[in-house]
């Protein structure tokens, strides 16, 4: 906030942040109004807040295009996503996933699979978008092709992305929630598990038990038969379509720029195109561009009448490109015109700040900082600014209750990265929504671990006085005394090492 701005008292800060949540509520989920018109007239009322207050046009810009740089490489990472997925329709990559998940997978085994099969490529490559858009998209074709619940299947999705990018060395958030407490990664992956297994664990039985008493429509194997058929019949498919798929793994691993390993992934998969089926150039470049459409197929399958072909599957494979990126990059930045208004007003900070007041236990630490850290990520939609917010919030007050700086990285993940992607007003949510095809609003509440990571914070936070403070590490407190009804253990059943 500039020094020649006013800070905001508590009331009229209270009664904008009301206002807000609101408008975004009955705006986007109950009117159905276009969210990105609802974050700019937001926008433009913090703005008119800020001014109010002695702030300027020119700071809320000068905020916003930080977070433009901060986010530059991921905005760049959703056009590539695009690209790969654009590439590796017309190389018939994904389409050898389909085509052989339909031939090996159970569908009353699908949901689990596909959580366990988005966690691990979300472990490797430490990238929830990433796994979504590759992947996810696949197993997305693999449910529409087998008419199962497609909402469900997102959800699966989702989970287990966002389950695997959170304990993946190679994940930008986990580096950044360890590093801005200073605490060592793996530590920090360490002390996640936690929260982060028993979710996955319950996930995991759920999904399992709803495939088992899924209702599957007569006729199911022999539609899934035929789906199978008309995919081999469109492709030549062969192992060497997994060339894009190991170079994505390889470069992960080996910790390579992103944006250089998703380029190379998307050459291999237009040189397979050309090589294996025959593919143009031209046609190559389009389906990068503009997207894959089932059209191109017949310039190299003249035997092929697009018109006979399922509409279900064309449906399923007629998507990516470099231009199907253009709506959630739009969005992201009305999201950042909108998070930089309300980091100008500085009502959220004034809030937050007079809420610190009335914290006077261990527990109640933890949970302040659980609601203070979804409410930013929910409010901004950026998990850099929630991770660097809610440790100057909390870091002295976890200090002062005796709770080691681990609980606070734990926190930021578990309230300020994972229950991104359940709200249709952030970046996260728009990308999900478009890349698998589910509204956000559709998935969400199949997006089990996405809010049992918080639900399981809040459950050890909460039992912590009778529990030893299991899954919470203590310190010796260096302030006031802790007002927990219960006196915590400091032995080393309480600690994590």
């Amino acid at each position: 906030m500039p020094a020649t701005q006013r800070q905001p008292g508590l009331v009229p800060s209270l009664m904008l942040l009301t206002a807000i949540a609101f408008a975004i509520v009955y705006g986007i989920v109950v009117a159905g109004l276009p969210t990105e018109l609802v974050l700019i007239t937001l926008g433009a009322a913090a703005t008119l807040f800020s001014l109010l207050h002695g702030g300027t046009w020119e700071g809320v810009m000068d905020i916003m295009g930080n977070k433009v740089r901060t986010a530059l490489s991921a905005l760049l990472v959703l056009y590539s996503i695009g690209i790969i997925i654009g590439t590796w329709m017309i190389s018939g990559t994904i389409p050898y996933f389909i085509y052989h998940g339909l031939e090996l997978i159970d569908p009353r085994y699908l949901y689990v699979m596909a959580f366990f099969g988005t966690a691990i490529v979300s472990t490797f490559t430490g990238t929830s978008w990433g796994s979504a858009g590759t992947l996810g998209v696949a197993i997305m074709g693999i449910a529409a092709a087998m008419d199962i619940n497609l909402a469900i299947t997102a959800g699966a999705v989702l989970s287990g992305a966002y389950f695997g990018d959170k304990l993946s060395p190679l994940s930008d958030t986990t580096i950044m929630a360890s590093m801005v407490v200073g605490e060592d990664l793996y530590r920090h992956i360490r002390h996640l598990m936690y929260t982060s297994l028993p979710a996955s664990v319950v996930a995991a039985v759920v999904y399992l038990i709803l495939g088992l008493n899924m209702d599957l429509a007569e006729g199911t194997p022999e539609a899934i038969a035929a789906s199978a058929e008309t995919i081999g019949g469109l492709y030549q498919l062969n192992l060497l379509l997994l060339l894009p798929v190991a170079i994505v793994l390889f470069g992960s691993v080996r910790k390579k720029p992103t944006l250089v390993v998703l380029f190379l992934a998307s050459a291999c998969a237009a040189l397979l195109a050309i090589l294996l089926q025959g593919a143009s150039p031209e046609a190559v470049a389009k389906s990068a561009v503009s997207g894959f459409n089932v059209s191109l197929l017949a310039g190299f399958n003249p035997g092929l009448d697009v018109a006979t072909l399922p509409p279900a599957l064309v449906s399923l494979l007629n998507r990516g490109g470099l231009y199907s990126m253009h709506g959630a990059v739009l969005f992201a930045l009305c999201a950042f015109f909108f998070a930089s208004a309300l980091e100008a007003a500085g009502i959220l900070k004034v809030v937050l700040d007079r809420s610190l007041a009335y914290v006077r236990s261990a527990r109640g630490t933890i949970l302040a900082s659980l609601a203070a850290s979804s409410t930013i990520i929910l409010a901004t939609g950026n998990s850099y600014v929630t991770f660097f917010l809610t440790r100057e919030l909390f870091a002295e007050q976890y200090r002062k209750r005796g709770l080691h700086q681990l609980n606070l990285s734990r926190s930021m993940e578990d309230g300020g990265m994972i229950p991104e992607p359940l709200a249709p007003w952030t970046v996260s949510a728009v990308y999900m929504a478009g890349t698998l095809g589910v509204a956000t609003l559709d998935y969400a509440p199949w997006a089990l671990f996405n809010y049992l990571g918080i639900v399981f914070s809040i459950l050890l936070a909460m039992i912590g006085p009778w529990t030893g403070w299991f899954g919470v590490k203590r310190i010796e407190p260096t302030g006031e005394e802790q007002t927990d009804s219960v006196t915590p253990s400091m032995n080393a059943s309480s600690t994590v090492k």
